[in-house]
């Protein structure tokens, strides 16, 4: 039983191996040129000054709703789009509809929150 896994286990050890040596290859032979700019870190684009403490912009959390918006709708719409025909074909196609309906209607009733609150305004 366990002689079946044994080429998994044979091919996840090569893997393992030339990745580490890939990466210890690279930092050996790779260039070093560091300066204070690259060694500081980077969030979000801006610039590391200043107090931790700083608050985010509602902004960044309203175009993130959106996204989150779109993507669950395209998350659950895209295999309902494709299997169509075969709900179209089914007797109970209507129920079928009126589910997806109900649920493009909520996420728009969010999407329109989101442009209430200004989510779409870009200075």
């Amino acid at each position: 039983m366990l002689s079946d896994f044994l080429p998994f286990f044979i091919q996840l050890g090569i893997a393992t191996a030339l990745a580490f040596s890939l990466l210890k290859a690279a930092s050996l032979l790779g260039p070093k040129r560091e300066n204070r700019i690259k060694l500081t870190s980077y969030e979000s684009g801006m610039d590391p000054i200043g107090s931790a403490r700083e608050r985010y912009s509602v902004k960044f959390y309203l175009v993130a709703m959106i996204f989150i918006v779109f993507d669950v709708e395209v998350v659950f719409l895209y295999p309902w789009a494709v299997s169509f025909d075969e709900f179209i074909a089914a007797s109970a196609a209507g129920g079928v509809m009126a589910v997806v309906i109900l649920f493009v209607v909520i996420l728009a009733i969010g999407l329109l929150y989101d442009i209430k609150k200004g989510g779409l305004e870009f200075d």
